[in-house]
Formats: structure tokens, sequence, C-alpha cells
């Protein structure tokens, strides 16, 4: 009964912070990026309970942990390093700082006024728009298996709930909502990784650390690399760890965070408050993942199909290891991780649609309270589009990977030598979008998007597109140097030509 009580409160609280947040609503830019006012705790929890989700909780710690052992909480630290540590320091100041010079809200606008292509926001919106849909599609799977696992509720009402309730707070009080259920969000999930961690590293089937490592390196033919810092697999799990932490630095949801900061203080206490969440969220997750095989005697579960299902391995590892009383608080934790994830993804997809390609480009005119009932209107159909997605058979890791390789394959190279080189040329951006997002796409068909090599898929899509971009800028035309030092306002660009 008890877990019944928490998830309805948590409900009550979640639409409750929606209807308070939508006096604050009053123009696109409050709705969007909640009038750029924000401040380091609103960020740095927006930041982290965007980057962590279902996803981690079930999907990746579960296979990850299953194929690698203790070594996936090397992602975990990745994560926290690279995905936040260097993320922040690298772009927060730098995007805050541009995006306000340009005056533009998302990504595609960013392409635009940096490279003077309409034809680039118009691509940027549309691939944004797409291929966002599978990443929201796998935290709604992840979401679906506990909930199955817990409640007893058939998966697909489980989805069909979550996503009425993200689009419900979000509708009423867009990115303000957000970051303000961010934070009740971000502590609960703390509350919820440290009970997660104490009670499954205690639980008999592991017996402690030192127990849990030395039943890992007695099971048959794995057991030696499951044990082992650096796994079996290093080539396997430094695709990973790229495509999860270098990712993020293109991801459209992630990088709007830093357009809405306050000021430069914020960035710095920002980037520490951040940094630390993420090492503690990630780093527990991805460190119990890694003895599920203990729970299940090294079995696989078995999903509904008859086939290996892995993304119920950490649904079952949670029922089993953690009493009735406290079921209720993972079960919050991870609803909160998915939750804060969802709301971001939608808000940055619908507004690629009605932002960027409806009044950026087709309809200038449009009145701000048309773009908001359009913007409302869209983050309901990408709901319903992702609900879909979620629905056909695949497992979360391809879905997720898939997605993130293609948006940050395409987006990642360009965004950062944007940001820093004035010598980045349109063709330079165009090759880097083309290689990075062919790299992806082609790899998924060919692979059959098969689990086992998507993210590796992902991470060489990022690599060959941080390649191509500099090679194609440094033999072809460069932009007209009256728009470039009009982007480059406070003369910090980098000129590699001068360098070298």
């Amino acid at each position: 009964m008890l877990k019944y009580v928490f998830l309805g409160l948590f409900v009550v609280l979640m639409i409750s912070v929606g209807i308070i947040s939508r006096k604050k609503v009053n123009s696109v830019q409050d709705f969007f990026l909640g009038g750029r006012k924000m401040g380091p705790w609103l960020s740095a929890f927006a930041y982290g309970t965007t980057y962590f989700s279902a996803v981690i909780f079930i999907g990746y710690a579960g296979k990850t942990g299953w194929e690698f052992g203790v070594s996936t909480t090397l992602i975990g630290i990745g994560n926290a390093l690279i995905g936040s540590l260097l993320a922040w320091i690298v772009l927060a100041k730098r995007t805050r700082r541009m995006t306000h010079e340009l005056n533009v809200s998302t990504m595609p606008e960013f392409f635009e006024k940096r490279y003077d292509s309409k034809a680039m926001k118009v691509v940027t919106a549309l691939i944004i728009f797409v291929f966002m849909v599978p990443y929201s599609a796998s935290v709604y799977q992840g979401l679906g298996y506990l909930f199955e696992r817990t409640f007893g509720v058939p998966f697909l009402y489980c989805m069909a709930a979550m996503a009425v309730l993200t689009g419900i707070y979000l509708l009423l009080g867009g990115y303000v909502a957000t970051a303000l259920n961010d934070v009740i969000q971000g502590i609960i999930m703390l509350i919820g990784v440290t009970f997660m961690i104490f009670f499954i590293m205690s639980h008999p089937a592991v017996g402690g650390l030192s127990g849990g490592l030395s039943k890992l390196s007695q099971i048959p033919e794995v057991g030696t690399g499951l044990a082992s810092p650096f796994s079996s697999n290093p080539v396997g799990l430094i695709g990973l760890i790229i495509l999860t932490s270098l990712g993020t630095w293109g991801l459209p949801q992630m990088v709007h965070k830093f357009y809405a900061i306050r000021d430069d203080k914020a960035v710095k206490t920002g980037t520490v408050i951040s940094t630390v969440f993420a090492l503690i969220i990630a780093g527990g997750a991805y460190f119990v993942g890694g003895f599920g095989r203990l729970f299940l005697d090294n079995n696989m579960p078995i999903g509904a199909s008859g086939k290996p299902n892995p993304d119920m391995v950490m649904p079952m590892v949670l029922e089993m290891a953690l009493p009735d009383a406290l079921i209720g608080v993972i079960v919050i934790l991870v609803l909160s991780a998915s939750m804060s994830t969802l709301s971001s993804i939608v808000l940055v997809s619908s507004s690629s649609i009605s932002m960027d390609l409806v009044k950026g480009t087709l309809f200038p005119k449009m009145k701000n309270e048309n773009v908001m009932l359009l913007m409302r209107i869209m983050c309901g159909i990408f709901v319903v589009l992702s609900f879909m997605v979620a629905v056909t058979p695949n497992t979360i890791l391809s879905l997720m990977s898939f997605s993130w390789g293609t948006i940050a394959g395409a987006f990642l190279a360009p965004f950062i030598y944007g940001l820093y080189w004035k010598g980045t040329t349109r063709a330079g951006a165009w090759a880097g979008f083309i290689s990075g997002f062919s790299v992806s796409v082609i790899g998924a068909i060919v692979t059959k998007m098969n689990a086992a090599v998507a993210p590796s898929i992902g991470a060489v899509a990022m690599i060959v597109s941080l390649i191509t971009v500099p090679v194609v800028s440094l033999i072809t035309a460069k932009l007209p140097e009256k728009h470039v030092e009009k982007v480059f306002k406070d003369g910090s660009a980098v000129d590699l030509k001068a360098k070298a």
C-alpha cells in the first residue's frame, strides 16, 4: 500500500508544480527558457536529471552490468567527468554568451545565425524532432518494465500513464515547471540511489563488495572479466563511455540548459553541483548493475517474446533486494529521473517544429500566443509518437544509442567548432552534419540496430564528424569577414591556421 501512497503523492506534487508555474509563463521565452533567469541549483539539477533517466537505471545498468560487470562503473565516472564537469567547463559560459549575443533560443537558430544558413536550421529542426522520438521511447520502456514488475499493471498501460502525466505538467508550466520539478526529482534520485546501493550490496546474493567480486570472478567463461576493473571487452566499454559522455555535448536538450542559466557566477557553482550529482547517480547506478548476475543465478530473464530480455534485469534485482517499504522510493526514483528527461526532450523537440520551422521559416509574423499554442500541441504530438515507438519490440539500449548517436553525430562537431573557431565554414559544418548522421543511420540499418554494437556506432559517428569539420573547413571558402566578426563580438575565437 505504501508504494501506491508514494506514487500518488508524487503525481499530485508534479501537477501542483505545473499549475503554480503556469502563472510565471507569460511569453515564449518564459515557456522555453524560463526567461533566461535560472540560478545554479536549478540549472545543475535540470542538467543532471535530464541526463539520467529510466534508460540508465533500467536499460543501461542492467544490460551493461550483465556484459561488463563492475567495470561498467567506469561509464558512470566518464559521465561525471566528461559528460558533466568538462561539458560545463567547455560549453556553459561560451554557449550562454554567444546565444545571448546572437539572440537565439534553440540549436537550429544557433546554426542558422552562426553559419548564415536557413537551410541548416530547417534540417536541424527535422533531425531533432524525428530522432528524439526513439530516445523518448526508450525512457517510456524503462518505466514500463519497472512499473509492470512492481505494480502488476500491464506494460502498455504504464507507459500510457507516464505519457499523460508528462504532458500535463509540461503543457502547464513549460521550462519553469520542468526546472522546479527537476530539483525535487533530483533530491529524490539522490536519496533513492543511496538506498539502492546499500540494500543491493548488503544482500546475501552479493555479500558486500569483496564477496560480490569473488562471486563474479567464479562465474564460468566470463567471470574474470566481470570482476576486472577494465572488463574483457575494453573497446566496447570505451564506445559506451564516449557515447554516453561526449554525446551529451551535442544533444539539444542538454545544451538548452546553458542557454537559460542566469550569469557566469551561476555557471561556476552549477559546474560543481552538476558533477557531484552525476558522480553519485551515474556511478551508483552502473556500479550496482554490475552485480545483476548474482541475483539471477547467471540466467538472463526471458521476456514476453520468449527471448532473453536484459531490460528486465534491474527490475527483478530491485524487487529481490529491496524491502517492500522501499520499493516505492525506488519506483519514484526512476519515475523522477524519467519525467525530467522526458519533459526536456519533449520541450526541445516541440520547439524545433513550432519555433524553428513554423514561425522561424514558414510564418515569421506569427503571434507569440499562437506560437505557444502550437508548441503545446506539438508537445502532445511528440508524446504520442514516442509512445507508439515504445510499444515496438526494441531494447532500450538500441533505441537510446541510435538516437544519441544520430543526433550527437550530426550536431556535436558543428556546434563545438562553431562556438570557438571562426574558421569553421558553412561547408565544414554541413560535412560534419552529413558524415556523423550517415555513419549512425547506415550503421543502424546494416546491423539492424544490434544492441551489442549500437554504442560503438554512435561513438564512431561523433569521432568522424569531429575530424570532418576542421578538414573540410580548411579547404573550403570562408564565411564573409563581416559576418564572422558579428558572430564573435568579443574577439575570443580560435584561429587554427595562426596557431599552426
